[in-house]
């Protein structure tokens, strides 16, 4: 090497060299990753280590158990990875029981449990798996990574497996998430498909548990579903969850409920895991907790209630879409009949070579066609002379020439065959192939109809049992502030202005949670909306520190405010609002020396009467009275009216006053379980000061509550309606402590009123049939007598006498009851003259 000449070993030609080599080396990565690792193909929903899994589970099968060793030892020759993964792979495809029968541990996925070595396990392929997910006749192949041997491209899979399946899988720039589905629904959409039918598909979940579906979005990007565990009332003192929300074991479930316990945010005793097969936990409540404000507080702290967000990416063509659930269904339904399209035209070939060959072996033996090779001198000759001998028959009996490897396999006819040939056994075998061609071609010329009945048969064979798991409910989500526990005491420094949970030496106002919104009014007119925390500076000089509820429309301020120094006095009525949290608000036009002289806070509008008293000035009266009920309640922004243009040394109350918003009319928002003046879900009435509301729930307990807005009463409710303890009610119920039926009349006089209460007993069979809150309670009843259904039209009324609330009731068959159904009133006659808006006070039954 000449040394003059420069070393670039290490220069920049060397590094461009490197960038060359690597250049597009990320791409082929992401590509590999995308398109054989972690995104399924669209005609079989299967990622390639769970199709090699399921490719060498069949070319064994024999139907008997395999080891799981020995299944991923043999995976390992298609699957260039590691054991763990194909392992891993496997016991979740066994955890879903759809096409691996399991023997052994593997595992509990409710529990998250693991399952045991694989060479303690076994499995073998289900009969679905060999009926609709194998075909060698219909399967592409390519060599596998090795060129040993030869693997599927896809499986021919003749169901929507992606979708009653599921599957997530994160890639290099994108993942999918595809919730599972119920196999029926898919079954009876693919028919929908075929008979050109509308349909709608939802997700459904092995561990059950409630979904709202209402953003669920076709399964795009963007959508989402949120899920809940099934919780229900044990006692007074005790709840259990027997179904869970998808993406979560006990273990974790039963771990958020703990932490949220331990941060103040629920309050429970303990916690029992009872799950074996089942899943049982059993939560137990700290004395005078409601239980069904622990349940809302369950869905909102904890992962009793979770959101998923699928996202419905798969391979079509080689290349990475997202499309929806539906369109997937209609890709894997049309797939579907191409495949059942290559096998029945596989079917005619075989029909067509075994007819053929059938006929031919026919003419050979009768025609005596054989005698010729007698003749032969070697194997050519013995083929033109078989040859020759056919030919008269070919074109009067075939539907093909024949060729010369036919006329070798006659020529390989045993002479014992050829003297025990029965023509009639031939005959009916070429009739019967005959009528196969014909069904054979019948089904290809209806091929649809051919497809129905496809998914029909799978739906009858292996449809049973697999009902849906996962019920279907709107259901609002829970507001943390109507649940969370005011478990932290707040405090407020008034001249210095902090408030704050955190500053235990100052005045103490009252508990809070964290979820909650304060609004502090402050001396120099001004007002603003802050969250709770440990020690906050709001302004200095604060008079007045309470809860906010931007929602509440009947919470009203009153207040008589001076803008600017020795300026006019305004009087004003507002509700807040909406408003930006930590942005000062102000009465009036901010000018400096402005203040508040009177501010009281209404939580129903009401309007007192005060006395202003002005500073000493000749000729000017000192003091006059002004009624807040002549004023208007307008915005948060406006100035308000003049009270008078002279200084106020000071206001203050004479007379308390009432209401002027009139009424308050309640509505039930179902979803959210939420009673308030809101506007939102059905109108249960007009309620004043002294009303009380009324609630029973499906299960025969009652409950009254004072009118406070909002009333957080939960899901499952039979009655909402204003409190009359002179109302007449009438319930049908099973009692399961005797095993009867009974009807009992009752008024709730006497019934506690700031407690839970049952209306029926509170055996655990025990369930309320029917509540009619009207005097018209009729009951179409039907017996089983012998192997008869007879009927029977009962009015309740004249069954049970009216008694307390606690009376057990009359029991009034001793037949067996089979069915019952309630009897709707007639329609009433509707004379045109109700006014719209006009509470008539009918009961609300849900």
């Amino acid at each position: 090497m000449n040394s003059n000449t420069p070393d670039t070993t290490l220069g920049l030609s060397n590094v461009n060299h490197l960038e060359r080599l690597y250049d597009g080396w990320f791409l082929d990565y992401a590509s590999y990753v995308i398109l054989d690792r972690a995104v399924p193909y669209f005609e079989d929903g299967l990622k390639p280590v769970q199709r090699r899994i399921l490719h060498s589970l069949f070319e064994n099968h024999d139907g008997r158990y395999q080891k799981v060793a020995t299944i991923v030892g043999r995976t390992m020759a298609y699957h260039p990875h590691g054991d763990a993964s194909i392992g891993d792979a496997l016991v979740t495809l066994g955890q879903k029981g759809l096409l691996i029968d399991t023997q052994g541990n593997w595992g509990n996925p409710l529990t998250g449990d693991d399952a045991a070595a694989p060479r303690y396990i076994e499995g073998r392929l289900t009969q679905f798996a060999v009926d609709v997910v194998f075909n060698p006749e219909t399967t592409e192949w390519i060599p596998s990574y090795d060129g040993r041997s030869e693997e599927p491209v896809t499986l021919p899979v003749k169901f929507p497996l992606l979708l009653a399946q599921g599957v997530d899988g994160i890639a290099v720039g994108l993942s999918t998430s595809i919730l599972p589905h119920n196999f029926r629904e898919l079954c009876e959409a693919s028919i929908a498909i075929l008979k050109g039918k509308k349909f709608t598909l939802y997700p459904d979940f092995f561990t059950g548990g409630i979904i709202d579906v209402s953003d669920y979005n076709d399964g795009m990007r963007g959508g989402k579903v949120r899920v809940r565990a099934k919780i229900e009332k044990v006692d007074n003192k005790t709840l259990a969850i027997r179904e869970i929300p998808y993406g979560t074991t006990t273990t974790s479930l039963i771990d958020s409920i703990v932490k949220a316990n331990d941060k103040g945010k629920i309050k429970i005793k303990h916690v029992d895991d009872n799950t074996s097969k089942n899943v049982e936990i059993l939560i137990h409540l700290q004395p005078g907790t409601e239980p069904q404000v622990a349940i809302d507080a369950l869905y909102a702290f904890t992962d009793c209630e979770k959101s998923l967000s699928p996202c419905t990416c798969v391979i079509v063509n080689k290349h990475p879409k997202f499309i929806g659930v539906s369109e997937i269904l209609r890709m894997n339904t049309e797939h579907t009949v191409k495949l059942l399209q290559w096998e029945l035209e596989n079917e005619r070939k075989h029909l067509e070579d075994k007819w053929h060959m059938t006929s031919l072996e026919k003419i050979f033996i009768e025609k005596e066609v054989y005698e010729v090779i007698k003749k032969a001198r070697d194997r050519d000759e013995m083929v033109n002379l078989i040859d020759e001998g056919l030919k008269p028959y070919v074109k009067r009996y075939l539907r093909r020439s024949v060729t010369r490897e036919e006329i070798l396999k006659l020529a390989e006819i045993p002479v014992r065959r050829i003297s025990r040939f029965d023509r009639k056994k031939a005959d009916e075998l070429l009739a019967e192939l005959d009528e196969k061609l014909a069904q054979n071609k019948y089904n290809l010329e209806h091929i649809t109809d051919y497809a129905i009945d496809h998914f029909k048969n799978i739906l009858k064979k292996y449809g049973e049992g697999r009902e849906r798991k996962t019920q279907i409910a709107e259901f609002g989500k829970v507001n943390a502030v109507h649940v969370a526990l005011a478990n932290q005491k707040l405090y407020v420094n008034r001249k210095e202005g902090f408030v704050g949970t955190g500053m235990k030496k100052e005045e103490y106002l009252f508990d809070v949670s964290n979820y909650d919104d304060l609004i502090v009014f402050k001396a120099d007119g001004s007002f603003k909306i802050v969250k709770v925390s440990d020690k906050d500076f709001v302004g200095k000089d604060i008079i007045l520190v309470e809860k906010f509820n931007k929602d509440d429309e009947r919470h009203i301020y009153n207040v008589i405010h001076q803008d600017g120094k020795d300026g006019t006095a305004y009087i004003k009525r507002f509700n807040v609002g909406g408003v930006t949290r930590d942005k000062d608000y102000y009465m009036g036009k901010n000018k400096p020396g402005s203040k508040i002289l009177y501010l009281s806070s209404n939580m129903n509008g009401e309007a007192e009467v005060v006395e202003v008293t002005l500073k000493p000035r000749p000729r000017i009266k000192l003091n006059f009275e002004v009624d807040f009920s002549e004023v208007e309640v307008k915005g948060r922004g406006a100035i308000g009216n003049i009270v008078t243009k002279y200084p106020v040394k000071h206001v203050k109350r004479i007379r308390k006053g009432v209401s002027t918003l009139g009424a308050r009319v309640l509505y039930f928002d179902a979803p959210s379980g939420i009673v308030s003046t809101q506007r939102k879900g059905d109108r249960i009435g007009e309620f004043d000061e002294k009303d009380k509301l009324l609630i029973i729930k499906e299960n025969g307990t009652a409950r009254i509550h004072d009118m406070a807005d909002p009333i957080l009463v939960g899901s499952n409710i039979k009655y909402l309606h204003k409190f009359d303890p002179a109302q007449v009610f009438t319930i049908l119920y099973f009692e399961g402590g005797n095993y009867n039926y009974m009807v009992k009349r009752f008024n709730l006089e006497g019934c506690p009123m700031t407690t839970e209460f049952s209306l029926v007993t509170d055996h655990k069979d025990t369930k309320m049939i029917e509540l009619f809150a009207t005097d018209d309670a009729r009951q179409l009843m039907e017996y089983q007598v012998g192997r008869e259904v007879q009927k029977e039209e009962l009015d309740l009324t004249e069954v049970a006498d009216v008694k307390g609330y606690k009376a057990l009731g009359s029991k009034f068959t001793a037949k067996k009851v089979k069915r019952t159904s309630r009897i709707s009133p007639p329609d009433s006659f509707d004379d045109g003259t109700s006014d719209e808006g006009e509470d008539e006070g009918d009961p609300k039954l849900f």
